[in-house]
């Protein structure tokens, strides 16, 4: 089977997106059900003697099942799909660790892209005038950043930010080997997860060589935010920074009850949405009752009001959902993206908007060691849920972002923001405002980049060092999602007349723009 060249199938992708609503196929693990394997199904003979049980890891039918994985493409684009997703969702080594297969990522996302990829092009070979894509999916794993991996300690967790991002990139080269149109990160229930996600695909873009577009979507649950806590337009704020060719909401909810959350979404994203809900709730059994019908209507209406770019269905779907959903929704043209605000957006839990007309935004800075004698004290004491309260209370008076400073000579800074972060995430009415790190530690601002779901800001950077250092760091400081404070220094030092600080702020808003 041929398979046209990669800028080819890219330059398709980007006419679908422009041109019509984009339909996704429907839930991996429904159809695998509906194989009724047992467990020396799922091993086969490659894995007759593994020690560990395998029934529950469907991303082995790749190797095992690879006849009835490649029938379930087929039947979700003969059904109508433009995009299939491979086998891959639990596909990494920290998920694949519970199965005792955590060597075998690079073997599962390979065999599971040829799969995926012999459906698509045999597809596509079908109907050449309407191409078939794949896309790489990639699960939230089974460990949390922002969440506490213990309920007895909040500041625990079971792995840290460059643990994910390795994790992640393991996975990434293989599906890009394994000649993937699209990267999925998918399912996210905790931000900081899924921007590990995203930190580890623009890496291995820039290792390999090789760039193809990054679809993110998050799971919210019926309060309207994630399990991570945030709302949807904070989530949102998030990844804006990254590059995204869609960003949407699957999983969790049905139709019906995604409906505020992906109109609020559709409000404040500048680029295609998408949405794959479930088939309604899971019932007393566990599966799920929302008709093919049912779910196609409500779609339908979404496709109707004009938020629907890529559309799709999750937990539940089968192909007669998603060719049901496919002709509802071809009727109508896809949704057009509303320009991007200029005005300054953070986020922690919620979104901070500052506006023309918003009155002054404060900043807290007495969880500040150097700014407050009560905070440094109970920081080198090592009384961090004390600390954690300076914090609160700034926010009870009325502070709309958290400054944090650990600067002091005998604190190891790096670890000491780390654990004041990972606390402060635990805590709700603290953690809804944005967190400011400052420093002047380089390292010390990178640790606790690696702690913020929310885009937060960095205090600060500057051209003391020079334009290379000052870019450098400006960069790295985008791709963790934050914002920047720059100091009007450069490499003459300081400056302390006017004329030279508007030169300096000139030339630094050139360089970052």
């Amino acid at each position: 089977m041929t398979t046209l060249p990669r800028d080819v199938r890219q330059k398709a992708f980007h006419d679908l997106l422009a041109t019509r609503i984009a339909v996704l196929d429907g839930a991996m693990g429904t159809m695998v059900h509906a194989l009724g394997l047992d467990e020396n199904g799922f091993r086969g003979e490659a894995f007759r003697d593994h020690p560990k049980d395998l029934k529950n890891c469907i991303d082995i039918l790749v190797l095992t099942q690879g006849d009835a994985i490649r029938g379930i493409h087929a039947a979700y684009l003969e059904a109508g799909a433009d995009i299939v997703e491979t086998n891959t969702f639990g596909a990494t080594a920290l998920a694949l660790a519970d199965f005792g297969l955590e060597d075998r990522v690079r073997e599962l996302n390979l065999a599971a892209a040829k799969l995926a990829r012999e459906a698509a092009d045999a597809a596509t070979a079908k109907t050449p005038d309407r191409p078939r894509f794949v896309a790489g999916s990639i699960g939230p794993t089974n460990k949390q950043l922002s969440i506490a991996g213990n309920v007895n300690d909040p500041g625990h967790r079971d792995v840290t930010y460059d643990q994910m991002v390795a994790n992640y990139r393991t996975q990434v080269e293989a599906l890009l080997e394994g000649d993937v149109d699209v990267i999925l990160a998918e399912t996210a229930f905790d931000t900081l997860v899924l921007k590990a996600c995203l930190f580890a695909i623009e890496e291995t873009f820039r290792s390999t060589g090789i760039r193809v577009p990054v679809m993110a979507s998050f799971t919210v649950f019926e309060g309207g935010r994630t399990l991570s806590a945030q709302t949807v337009e904070a989530c949102w704020m998030s990844l804006s920074h990254a590059d995204l060719v869609s960003v949407g909401i699957n999983c969790a909810l049905g139709a019906e009850k995604l409906r505020t959350h992906l109109a609020d979404l559709g409000r404040i994203a500048p680029l295609p949405v998408s949405c794959y809900p479930n088939a309604g709730l899971p019932n007393a059994l566990g599966g799920f009752d929302e008709t093919p019908a049912s779910m196609a209507r409500v779609l339908g209406e979404f496709a109707r009001e004009g938020w629907l770019n890529i559309i799709g269905g999750c937990c539940g779907t089968t192909p007669a959902h998603i060719k049901a959903i496919a002709e509802a929704v071809g009727k109508h043209p896809p949704r057009v993206p509303p320009i991007d605000s200029e005005r300054s957006r953070y986020s922690g839990l919620e979104m901070l908007e500052i506006r023309p007309e918003s009155s002054f935004t404060i900043i807290g800075e007495r969880t500040n060691v150097t700014g407050s004698k009560a905070f440094s004290r109970l920081i080198r004491e090592e009384r961090y849920e004390e600390a954690v309260g300076v914090a609160r209370q700034q926010v009870e008076s009325g502070a709309n972002i958290i400054d944090v400073n650990v600067d002091e000579g005998m604190l190891d800074g790096p670890t000491v923001m780390t654990k004041f972060l990972t606390l402060l995430s635990s805590e709700p009415e603290v953690a809804r405002v944005p967190v400011m790190v400052d420093s002047s530690d380089w390292k010390v601002l990178e640790a606790g980049l690696k702690c913020l779901q929310g885009k937060g800001i960095v205090n600060s950077i500057s051209l003391k060092e020079g334009e290379e250092d000052f870019l450098r760091k400006a960069r790295t400081v985008r791709r963790y999602g934050a914002a920047v404070v720059v100091m009007a220094f450069d490499e003459e030092g300081q400056a302390t007349e006017i004329e030279r600080k508007v030169a300096i702020c000139k030339r630094a808003y050139r360089l970052l723009t």
